[in-house]
Formats: C-alpha cells, sequence, structure tokens
C-alpha cells in the first residue's frame, strides 16, 4: 500500500478520465475549511453567497470535460450536526453544480457496508481515506 499525500492525492482528480466517485462513511468529518460555515450554520445564520464555490468550480469543470463525479452518504438517524449542515449547506450546491450524491439512510439496515471512506477513480483506482475518531482527516491512502 503506497501513501498519498497532498499533491500526489489532489492529482488524482486531475488525472482521472471518467468517474470519481466517493463513499462516505464518518457521522463527523472536522475539516479546517468548514469550521466557519459549520459555526455558522448552527447558530442558525444564514448561509454565505459563495459557499463552496472552490469545489462547484471544479465539479462544474470535471462534469463540462466529460467526466462524472459523485458520492454516497450513509447516515443514521438522529443525524449529527455536520450531517445537518452537510445536506442543507453542503449537498444541494454540489448537486446543482453537477455532482451526483446519493444517501444511504441505514438507520434501520445493516447491510454490511464498510465503514472505510474511499474515492473510486475510474472504477479501478481505490484510495481509502483515513480519519480519527473525531473526524479529522488522517491522511489518504
Amino acid at each position: 500500500m503506497t501513501l498519498l499525500k497532498g499533491q500526489a492525492f489532489s492529482a488524482r482528480f486531475s488525472d482521472y478520465k471518467r468517474s470519481a466517485w466517493r463513499f462516505e462513511t464518518q457521522p463527523v468529518y472536522t475539516m479546517p475549511g468548514e469550521q466557519p460555515g459549520l459555526a455558522r450554520f448552527l447558530a442558525g445564520e444564514p448561509q454565505p453567497a459563495g459557499h463552496n464555490d472552490d469545489w462547484h468550480e471544479k465539479v462544474r469543470s470535471w462534469v463540462s470535460a466529460g467526466k462524472s463525479i459523485g458520492r454516497a452518504r450513509t447516515v443514521r438517524q438522529p443525524l449529527t450536526d455536520y450531517q445537518r449542515y452537510q445536506l442543507a449547506w453542503g449537498i444541494p450546491g454540489n448537486v446543482e453544480a453537477g455532482e451526483d450524491i446519493r444517501i444511504l439512510d441505514l438507520t434501520e439496515d445493516d447491510l454490511g457496508l464498510p465503514d472505510q471512506d474511499f474515492w473510486l477513480f475510474d472504477d479501478s483506482t481505490v484510495v481509502h481515506l483515513n480519519f480519527n475518531p473525531d473526524g479529522t482527516l488522517v491522511q489518504p491512502v
């Protein structure tokens, strides 16, 4: 197994030819860039204009190049604050930009799915994402 860091992982997004797909399982992601938005959401503030624009621009460029990007997001009730934030502020704009996002509620079902997040590029390259229990990214491998 090879550890991918920084640019090596980022290159997967510029190098993929047809499809990039993510499986998301964590109840909380503690990504530094999302913390200000999450705090605003939890304080009941309105979503700021331009929220997540950098990601939306990338999604639009991949889709316009004929590539697909998507994810399946697993949830269990009750939703965490982060999941509520993601569903309210993150996912709608991502879908509008062209990302195919599916939500799988596992509250009542145990389908035997992995609890490991990963990206699948071009149906052949899997990049596992490792998270600490608090939702911080260790690093992709």
